[in-house]
Formats: structure tokens, sequence, C-alpha cells
């Protein structure tokens, strides 16, 4: 694991840039840096070593230094394509998994991305042609961006920030990305919220050569329906493909943990591990002192029914004011309110291993979540146009009464939903600020023509899945987990110099899982049916059958207390109204209703992570922020 950077450019390339760019990763790799210039192309990197420590530098090169790589991530299973590729007489000089990329290139050009299995994002220069080539694993783990110059140049970083810090970099707001991020509290690939930078898609590949860029798509996952196997045959395959999956994950050469919520996901995964180690396997989790959002006592059940070393903390309403710290970890505004506790997970983590396995796909694999069963019922309801504004001003009243994760809440999201058009209705139910909500904030300065739904709408349009469930499945494998979970997921835990694997993300766990038929997944209201199954055998009835809860915070209360008047000074002062984006009587109606009981937790923090983002990022561009320092060890 690491982070990578580069420049290419047919005047040259200058290597001090280079160093200038990766001096802003270090929190992504501590152990070391690496370099290497030819003439057009710069590469560098910085190292976080899990896979030979004493030998696996960065850059790699084949034998006779033709082809030279920097890459981000890990290679599961490296040990067999080393074998196969020294059958073909390939000759390695060290013994980490990077070097495969150089060896596979020369076997099998760009194709070389179908031969891997793992995490990824990593550039390759080929000296004998002066094509570079970059490339992101199939579904987003590592991040990816880069910059692209009138004449030509190719600038390339795994971190936004660092690309912010080169001279002439845009300090200008794209407007079509801030809708985006307001309709989904987060910016999706290929776009940022900085103009003259993209992100590469997920399962994307990038060449540049002579100046010229040109990006496609490799992979994406097919959701086709295949025959159905029986239920226990399903069952059994699934169990197979996790511990497959656990397993070469398991693979490091420093100590190896878990984050444990004590959900299905991330128990599953826990047994698995316990299954397949000979020592304690070691835990992490994080709680909360309000009893409804603390769900440490389901983790420390499966703790104990597996032998854990568990370690957990407990975050108040003071942890959550160090908002400035949180929004600098990303590279851009992020309103998902779990990466607080995500972020302070992980420094309690890294205190005690370099490599953490999650839980993160299962919801995405085998429908874990509720949205999924409501949609499949009630999401072809056909609502007479003259209905509509009358259900959803209904719902929008049992919305603004209730909190999150309540059923009055859930009814009334459902409500709003059927009161749009059907084909709009899942990106409706995923919206942090609906189409109305935009309009009403929003100015109207630079108001952007563009549609932030249209690329969901796409994918269900187009999808092969002849179920709805199935359909709703695969926009969330390429839209919600890559955007959302995944950048949670790196930036939260890099940050600490962590490394994490997820082991439902496995591609060929995920694309087996896709043909299966919808109803081995979600039946009715029961959602993961397959894997509950699948893993009844390894854990207690208690934690299988148990009501997902999901990893939620206190927000709403936190912003009524502890956050009250930061959150209401930071919206309302000279800095942020002074940028013309939001009105500030809509930013004043959120406050002042949130305060009075109704719940806009999650509209008021996506505005706040964006205020904070524009301040360190646009307003007085600062240093990247320091590594997280570990937390103290809590063994429960």
């Amino acid at each position: 694991m690491c982070g990578i950077a580069g420049l290419a450019s047919t005047t040259g390339a200058d290597p001090e840039a280079v160093r200038a760019l990766c001096a802003r990763l270090t929190h992504r790799g501590p152990d070391g840096e690496g370099f290497h210039t030819d003439g057009q192309i710069a590469l560098g990197m910085r190292r976080l070593a899990v896979i030979d420590p004493a030998g696996g530098a960065q850059p790699v090169h084949n034998e006779d230094r033709t082809v030279t790589a920097v890459c981000n991530g890990e290679l599961y299973g490296y040990q067999s394509l080393r074998a196969r590729l020294r059958a073909r007489g390939h000759h390695f000089a060290t013994g980490s998994d990077s070097e495969c990329l150089v060896h596979l290139y020369e076997e099998y050009g760009e194709e070389l991305v179908h031969h891997l299995h793992g995490m990824y994002a990593f550039a390759l220069w080929d000296s004998r042609t002066r094509r570079l080539l970059l490339a992101r694993d199939r579904v987003g783990k590592k991040p990816l961006h880069y910059r692209r110059t009138p004449d030509g140049t190719l600038a390339f970083a795994s971190e936004l920030k660092a690309l912010r810090a080169l001279p002439g970099a845009a300090r200008t707001l794209d407007p079509a990305a801030l809708d985006h991020y307001l309709a989904h509290g987060h910016v999706p690939a290929p776009l940022t919220l900085t103009e003259d930078v993209r992100k590469l898609p997920p399962g994307s590949l990038l060449t540049w050569q002579a100046g010229q860029i040109h990006v496609r798509r490799y992979w994406t996952p097919d959701f086709t329906p295949r025959p159905a196997p029986g239920p226990g045959e399903a069952a059994a395959r699934a169990r197979a493909l996790l511990t497959e999956a656990t397993r070469s994950r398991l693979v490091a050469d420093r100590p190896v943990g878990a984050f444990l919520s004590g959900g299905l996901d991330s128990s599953a995964v826990v047994a698995a591990m316990a299954r397949l180690s000979d020592r304690p396997v070691r835990t992490f989790a994080v709680g909360f002192e309000d009893p409804a959002h603390d769900e440490r006592a389901h983790a420390r059940a499966v703790a104990r029914h597996f032998g854990t070393d568990h370690h957990e903390l407990v975050l108040t309403g003071a942890d959550a004011a160090h908002l400035a710290d949180l929004a600098h970890r990303f590279d851009e505004p992020f309103a998902d309110s779990s990466a607080l506790p995500a972020l302070h997970l992980a420094r309690l983590a890294a205190g005690q291993v370099t490599v953490a396995l999650t839980g993160d796909g299962g919801d995405e694999l085998f429908g874990g979540y509720r949205r999924y069963a409501l949609m499949a019922r009630y999401g072809a309801l056909p609502v007479p146009a003259a209905l509509r504004p009358l259900t959803g001003a209904l719902g929008t009243g049992l919305v603004a009464r209730s909190t999150t994760g309540t059923r009055r809440r859930a009814a009334g999201r459902l409500l709003e939903t059927l009161a749009v058009p059907r084909d709009r209705r899942y990106a409706h139910l995923m919206a942090c600020f609906t189409p109305a909500q935009r309009r009403w904030l929003r100015t109207g300065a630079d108001d952007p023509a563009t549609d932030p739904d249209a690329p969901l709408l796409h994918t269900l349009a187009a999808s092969r899945a002849t179920d709805p469930v199935n359909r709703l499945l695969e926009a969330d494998t390429l839209h919600y987990l890559p955007g959302d979970l995944l950048v949670k997921l790196d930036t939260t835990t890099m940050a600490a110099s962590l490394e994490a694997r997820s082991p439902f993300l496995d591609h060929h766990l995920l694309e087996w899982a896709a043909g299966l038929p919808a109803p081995l997944k979600v039946r009715g209201t029961a959602t993961k049916h397959l894997l509950k199954e699948a893993v009844r055998p390894w854990l207690p009835a208690h934690i299988v059958d148990r009501p997902k809860k999901g990893f939620s915070v206190p927000l709403a209360h936190w912003l009524r207390t502890a956050l009250r008047d930061l959150t209401r000074d930071l919206l309302t002062d000279h800095t942020a109204r002074s940028r013309g984006l939001f009105r500030p009587e809509a930013v004043r109606t959120l406050l002042a209703e949130h305060a009075a009981g109704q719940d806009h937790a999650a509209r008021i923090w996506a505005l706040v992570q964006f205020e904070l983002w524009a301040r360190h990022a646009l307003d007085q561009p600062t240093a990247p922020a320091a590594p997280l320092a570990p937390a103290p060890p809590q063994r429960v």
C-alpha cells in the first residue's frame, strides 16, 4: 500500500515536482519513497511496507529496465502469479507483489489488468513505446486522480490534494460537480470539485503517449441472470468463496486485524479469519454514549464467541467538534457522517496492526439494505399525477417529525419517493438534497444544466438484470460503493497509515453473486438471505438474525448540542455568505428547523463539510494533514 504520483510531458518531466507531489502523500506511505525519471516521465511513490518490507521497494522494473511501474495497493495470489511468470522465463529482483506488474505487461500488454486479483492503482511506463499506462482496480478500492494541461502534460496522484500543490493548479469550483455533491453527498468519478482535475473511474485504463490521452473501461459487473443453484449449493459456494477471499487477504508480513461492528458482514469476516488463523484475531470497534447508536455489545458478543483480542473506543460530541481535521483528511467534501467514527476506528486499529480486514461490500453483493426490499415491493407502484403533491407532502411531514433509522422516517421517505416519476424513484430515495431542495438552496449563480441523476438512471435503464433488486445492486456497485463507501474506507485508513482489505469485494465473489437470482438475496422484507444461510454454521443465531442497524452516528443530536454553535457560525458567517453559492435564508431555515426538532442533519452536515473543504482547498490552501497518531489501546 502506498501513494503514487507522476508527470508525463513531451517537453520533459520535472523530477523535483514529483518529489513535491509525493511529499504530500507521506501519510499513505510512511516507510519510504522511490523515484524514476526517463525524459518525458517521472514517477514517484511513498511506501507502506506490508509485503517484503526489507526488499520490496518501488519503482519496480523488468529485467532490462525498459518497463517500470509504481503501484498503490495489493495483488492477492501474487505467489502463483510469480510462479507462472517464472515458468515463462521471467526473473524477479524482489519478493514484492508489485513486481508482477512489469512482467505481466511484457506478456499481455494492456490486457494485464485481466490477470490481476486485488486492489490497485498503478502507473506503468514502457520506455520502448514511450507510453504511460494508468489503471485502477475493478470496483475502485484505490483512488487515482489526474490533471491534463493544454500542452498535453499529464500529472497524476493518489490524492487530489497533491495535485493542487502543482504550479498553475486551478482553484476554481466546478459548478456541475457541486450539484452532484449536493445530490449524492460525494462527487462521483470522473468529476472533482476542481475544474482541471479528474478521477480515473473504477475498472478503467488511461494511456498517455506523445501528449495524447485515451481512457477506456476494462471491467463492469455482469448482472445477466444465470441458472439458479439450489439454496444449499449456493450457501456452500458463498461460504467457500468468502473463505478463499479472506485467506488471500491474510497474507502479509505485518500484523493483521479486523474492524468488528457486530453486524453480519464484519462478523462473517472475523469468523472466516478465526477459522483460518492459529492465533487470536485482533478486532477493533467504535461506539457512542448514545445507546440508540452504540453497537459495542454486539461486537463484544462476536469477540467473545471467537476469543478475539478485542479493542474499542467511545466517541462523544466533543470528538465530533474536531470537524476541520476530518474535512482536511478528504480530497473533497464528503457528507457521509460515518466517516467520523471510521477515522477514529482506523486510528485505534493502527496502534496495533498494519492491515485491517473489513466487511465492506456485503450489502451490495447480497442485498443488505432495507431500501432494496422497499423498492422491490413499492418502487413500481403507480401514483396518479394528481395525487403526487399530496403524497410528497405527507412524506415530507413524516420525515421532518422523525429521526434517522426509525420506521416513521422510512415510511416518510417512501411516500416522498412515490411522489416522483417511477424511473427517478431510486435516485430520489438516495438523494442528500432532492432536485427541489437544490433549487431552493442554490442562489442560481453558476447553476449547471447537467442532471446529477443521469449516470444512475442510465445504469438502471441499461442493466441486464431482469429483477428490480439486482438492478439496484448493480447501480449501487457502480455508484454508491465506489463514490461513497470506498472513498471513506481509503481516506480514513490511509490517514492513519493503515491498509484496509475487504474480502466481500473480491471480484470472483462479486462476479458470482451478481448473476444470482434476486430471491436468493432478498425475500419479501428479509434482506441478505443467502449470506445469512451461508454463515449460519459459523455464527450464533442472535448475530445472524438480528436486524441490520448500520454504522450510524448520533448526528442529529450533536447538531442540536455540542455542534450547534459551531455549525451555525460556520455556515452563516461572512466567509460562507460571500461565496454566493447558497441562499442565506435557506441555510438559516435548515438550522432553525433542525434546532426546533425537525431532522435536517444529513443536509446540514453536507453543507458543513463543503464549507470546511472550501476554506482549506479554495481560500487558503494548506499543507496536507499529518498522519493520524495511533490511538492508545483499549482492550476489552
